[in-house]
């Protein structure tokens, strides 16, 4: 690797949230929805990462001639090596001409492969085309590990052993180090599929394949859906169409079954994990012991009001113990694995007592103490120490709209706040974690990459972000609180104003709702969090309005759950605090306010067009939930119990039970494949408008699943955008 270092463009000032005095430019719409394919969006260090056991960090850079180069630098000693693109091309030719002489060359790298992951402090693991290859970037050489045929799905690499696990079809397969790939499932009925995510991504569930730490053993989730309901998804591409089936659980109907098996690769011998209790109960947050002899599952009931963190063996599969259980009156939801910090502890989140926060545990399942409190949520756990005596994790301490590094030390309890700039933080440790990197911005900072030192509070500035927007007429953000209904809640808000904003004059309002569970529209980063089609509105003369309202996430279990059994009630209720707000300010036109929204978002539009009508002139629904007995179990029974038990929270959410109460404009959009809002929702809708003889506007992106993405969301967002100039005319 060639000791040069790297060339940084100058840095630029910050921007701050005011008008420019020399902006001039006005975002077309396919700037403003892509971006402009990028180039207007704020960049930052980009595939960050730390050599494993040093001090040392990387990212990705452009060098002199604008080529793709890897930077390493030693928060130590400072100094920078710099992997050149040409460097890793060399490597590759003197790879094809030993390994093949008499094939066709593989094609050189176009730009710097992403790092899957370490064998060492010297070996990268790094894919192109269908090879992962180790690269030794102390002697720049590259040598070939697996050849992949590119029908591998859900890969899963383990660092230390190279062993990968992936999916191909149903069944899972097991290429370990050097060898010959070993399928180690056999599954062919319809309906059946192993290690891909279960319960419908619920719960954290991301992926379905877990490697315990040494690499000799695999876990994957076996999920049996031949028992639920088969749903239609069209293809119109053939004449005629062709029914394309899903697997669709609705809520209060017959879920999926879920089973963890274990393949142990040293004895080529796989059990099934023997969890007890129901059928349809869901098993979550997968992790193995240290040692790789027990894992363990967070179970919870299908009512999702009770969990057992269970331990089983991995040798047989027999259950061992219970390690402790949760219960709620109206649910629990685990979304994280346990966190061994070392052989005998690990970290447990828990909203136990209101907010996440982390509990320490000893290895037989004995609660130690709780390592944070106060009322603000851990939002993600960092690690420990390699003496397990500190423990890192990102939090809400300094502001519900803030991500901040902090560290507890475990014997004394103090905990201590890194990152001393407000803002939304992204923090990654190296192995000791006594360094860090420091990826944030905040509504005004575009962009900051700094390495942190723990130990010292000192901080190297690595990248300060150029305004991307500087040559363009922004209009002015503000950020505030509001009170909700119930005169005690804070609610965070975000407003933009027009450009050129005349107080004495009267605007039209688009408030921009989404509402739902496990998403948080407001936040301390760049531009408050919102997206440049908020801004082209503002150029167009419209003030853009957002609420967080209860329901919504990183507030605190009661915030969270204030929604329970009632979806769209309090929601509706603390966005009418918004609208009454708003029509208390001299310079909102009353008589021209709308609302757009997308998935739950559709959901509260057509709510608050059909239950709070003349509130808007105008709203648009994208994906809307319609009828929440159509909607999926997990998600669906934990805010709303099921069905029938809770008849009248059903019938009063049914957004068909509203329509004769429309007054005013409705546009409808829905994608015909969308597998998480079934297209079915606002056909019904469509439907008992006719047969109410209630006129509303409807459009449908052919073949798109729930979003509209790509090329064609220009489209949509043109679409949208058109309707409500239209409806809002004076």
């Amino acid at each position: 690797m060639k000791k040069k270092i790297v060339w940084i463009a100058p840095l630029m000032a910050l921007m701050a949230l005011a008008l420019p005095t020399k902006a001039q430019k006005v975002f077309s719409m396919e700037e403003a929805v892509t971006w402009g394919n990028g180039k207007l969006y704020p960049t930052t260090l980009s595939g960050t990462g730390w050599v494993p056991g040093s001090s040392t960090f990387y990212y990705r850079a452009k060098d002199n001639s604008g080529e793709d180069c890897m930077v390493f630098r030693d928060a130590d000693r400072g100094h920078i090596d710099t992997l050149f693109l040409d460097e890793l091309n060399d490597a590759l030719v003197r790879y094809n001409g030993m390994h093949r002489p008499t094939a066709p060359p593989i094609d050189s790298f176009k730009s710097m492969p992403g790092i899957l992951n370490w064998q060492d402090d010297r070996e990268m693991r790094i894919r192109h085309k269908k090879i992962v290859f180790l690269y030794d970037y102390t002697k720049n050489a590259l040598m070939p590990e697996h050849g992949l045929s590119g029908e591998e799905d859900n890969l899963e690499f383990h660092a230390q052993s190279g062993h990968i696990a992936y999916t191909q079809g149903q069944n899972v397969f097991i290429k370990p180090y050097g060898k010959a790939p070993v399928q180690i499932s056999f599954d062919s009925v319809d309906g059946i599929l192993n290690g891909t995510a279960v319960h419908r991504n619920e719960f954290g569930i991301h992926k379905g394949l877990f490697w315990s730490e040494d690499g000799e053993k695999l876990a994957w989730y076996r999920m049996d859906e031949s028992m639920v309901t088969r749903y239609p998804i069209y293809d119109i591409d053939g004449m005629p169409a062709k029914a394309d089936f899903i697997r669709y659980p609705f809520a209060g109907a017959t879920s999926h079954q879920v089973k963890l098996w274990v393949y142990d690769l040293k004895h080529d011998k796989k059990v099934e994990i023997q969890t007890e209790g129901p059928a349809e109960q869901y098993l979550t947050n997968i992790a193995f012991g240290p040692k790789g002899d027990f894992v363990y599952i967070a179970i919870v009931n299908r009512d999702q009001n009770h969990l057992w963190l269970n331990k089983y063996k991995t040798e047989n599969g027999e259950f061992v113990q219970t390690m402790f259980e949760e219960k709620h009156d109206k649910y629990v939801e685990p979304e994280s694995p346990m966190h061994w910090i070392s052989k005998n502890e690990f970290i447990w989140e828990s909203e136990r007592d209101g907010y996440n926060h982390l509990y320490l545990y000893d290895k037989h399942g004995i609660l130690k103490g709780q390592l944070s409190k106060g009322n603000w949520v851990v939002t993600e756990f960092l690690g420990a120490d390699p003496k397990g005596k500190e423990v890192y994790f990102m939090s809400t301490v300094n502001s519900a709209l803030d991500r901040s590094l902090c560290r507890v030390n475990i014997k004394s309890g103090e905990m201590t706040v890194l990152t001393k700039n407000a803002g939304y933080h992204r923090c990654e440790g190296n192995d000791s974690k006594r360094y860090w990197i420091d990826l944030y911005s905040a509504f005004n900072v575009p962009g900051m990459a700094e390495v942190l030192d723990s130990r010292t509070g000192k901080s190297i500035l690595l990248k300060k972000t150029e305004d991307p927007l500087k040559e363009y007429e922004l209009g002015e953000i503000r950020q505030f609180t509001l009170t909700s209904e119930d005169g005690k809640t804070p609610l965070q808000c975000r407003m933009i104003l027009p450009t050129h904003f005349d107080s004495t004059k009267k605007y039209p309002v688009v408030v921009y709702v989404y509402g739902g569970p496990h998403l948080q529209l407001i936040t301390n980063t760049y531009l408050y969090g919102s997206n440049l089609w908020m801004q082209y509105m503002a150029q167009h003369g419209y003030i853009v309005f957002s609420l967080d309202n209860r329901g919504s996430a990183n507030r605190g279990l009661e915030f969270e759950n204030a929604v329970f059994r009632q979806l769209g009630t309090a929601e509706i209720a603390d966005q009418l605090k918004g609208v009454e707000w708003l029509k208390q300010q001299g310079y909102v036109d009353q008589n021209r306010m709308a609302v757009h929204g997308w998935s739950f978002g559709g959901f509260m539009t057509t709510s608050l067009m059909t239950r709070t009508p003349g509130t808007f002139r105008v709203g648009v629904a994208g994906g809307p939930v319609i009828d929440w007995a159509m909607y999926e179990v997990m998600y669906t029974e934990r805010y709303m119990d099921r069905p029938e038990e809770n008849p009248e929270g059903y019938k009063k959410a049914n957004l068909l039970e509203h329509i004769p109460n429309l007054n005013g404009k409705l546009l409808l959009i829905h994608g015909t494949s969308d597998d998480v809002v079934l297209w079915q929702h606002t056909l019904l809708y469509l439907r008992e408008c006719v047969k109410k003889e209630v006129l509303i506007d409807y459009f449908v992106y052919p073949e798109h699943p729930h979003n509209v993405r790509g090329k064609d969301r220009v489209h949509l967002m043109r679409k949208i955008t058109e309707y409500l100039e239209e409806n809002l005319e004076d």
